[in-house]
């Protein structure tokens, strides 16, 4: 969901920009990475949380570009046990790094949106809902 297109920056051999499609998708990929987040979630408005997959890592993300800055939201699903803070702060400092890093835009801010908590599924042993009367 991006908001403002990036600006052009001019140079000796004519401009580079970028789309704010490619900081979203950088944004999505750190904030993955980062232990114990489940997944981006879908969507801001609405409350509607889904947990989508590799494919659908822009959505969940929301960025605003400018010629030299950039302002980030990423909305996640964080998984049942972690502590959300500390994941919070890691996914700020990974999604500053990775924007940074990759496209030398200064990132003023990253808000980082907990949209639901993941449980891992327990596997229970199959026991028969209709044990055999006669055999």
């Amino acid at each position: 969901m991006s908001i403002i297109a990036a600006d052009f920056e001019k140079t000796d051999m004519g401009t580079i920009q970028i789309a704010p499609e490619v900081i979203e998708v950088i944004a999505g990929l750190a904030a993955i990475e980062v232990k114990g987040v489940a997944g981006m979630s879908g969507g801001f408005a609405g409350g509607i949380v889904e947990l989508l997959g590799r494919k659908n890592l822009s959505k969940g993300v929301k960025v605003e570009v400018g010629q030299r800055e950039a302002a980030v939201d990423v909305s996640i699903i964080v998984e049942y046990g972690n502590r959300i803070p500390e994941i919070a702060s890691e996914i700020q400092r990974n999604v500053k790094r990775s924007i940074e890093m990759m496209t030398g835009l200064h990132v003023v801010e990253v808000n980082v949106h907990i949209h639901d908590v993941h449980f891992k599924a327990v596997d229970k042993p199959e026991e028969e809902e209709h044990p055999n009367r006669v055999k």
